[in-house]
């Protein structure tokens, strides 16, 4: 763990106060939601920019919960802390997503096993080709048997991470990477899962389908905060 003082411009924890496996909404009263719905003896250990975290017990583990805001930028800050200044081990994004595969529907389960960008993160890490950014197949695994064992149809593949969310070409890049089999569309997983491969750490993106661009049907904003708990209730669960 990085001997960087803590607390960061960005958090408010101490060494100790978040535990090593962290669920990582990008809302933060979905952050709120989750501890207070799921965990037990509860500590609010971040308030910094109104990105709430919270570390307490599920099952008898423990488990922190901290927002991490909207696109690579914002997640890419908050998860490179996490595991650099707080010693965390295993990183899950649950977040919201929009549909490109058209078997896809509102309130569907989806689970990023590898995240296409259009985003330049990985320039800073200077490679002779193009990172693949991909999910922790331990975490994975783990993922998709709990899922089962829960009753819950996930459906595993590609995802984008998009750094772009008002297109200038409207909808027609998300109909290019619908072509290459991508099922939908968010903004944060593919820094996360670049993040975790650089300092050899877990992390998985477990996302819940809010709206289908191609369509039109999309979810309210009080229902991406609050109803999508089965993703919830499989990511607790990996802890």
């Amino acid at each position: 763990m990085s001997k960087s003082p803590v607390p960061t411009p960005h958090n408010n924890a101490k060494v100790g106060d978040i535990a090593e496996t962290v669920l990582l909404p990008g809302d933060p009263l979905r952050a709120k939601f989750i501890a207070e719905t799921f965990l037990e003896d509860v500590i609010q250990y971040n308030t910094v920019r109104g990105m709430f975290g919270y570390t307490g017990t599920y099952k008898g583990k423990r488990i922190s919960v901290q927002g991490s805001g909207m696109g690579i930028p914002s997640i890419g800050i908050y998860s490179y802390e996490l595991i650099h200044f707080y010693g965390v081990k295993n990183l899950i994004r649950v977040g919201s997503a929009g549909a490109i595969n058209e078997n896809l529907k509102i309130h569907d389960v989806v689970i990023g096993m590898g995240a296409c960008t259009n985003s330049n993160y990985a320039d800073q890490y200077n490679l002779p080709g193009t990172f693949a950014p991909v999910a922790s197949y331990e975490l994975l695994q783990k993922a998709v048997n709990v899922a089962n064992e829960q009753g819950t149809k996930v459906t595993v593949g590609n995802i984008l991470s998009s750094d772009v969310f008002y297109n200038d070409q409207g909808l027609e890049p998300l109909r290019q990477w619908q072509k290459m089999g991508v099922l939908c569309v968010e903004m944060e997983a593919a820094a996360l899962y670049m993040n975790a491969s650089r300092a050899g750490v877990n992390a998985l993106t477990i996302l819940t389908i809010s709206d289908c661009p191609l369509t039109g049907e999309e979810t309210t904003s009080h229902e991406r905060q609050v109803a999508f708990t089965k993703m919830m209730e499989i990511a607790l669960e990996l802890a």
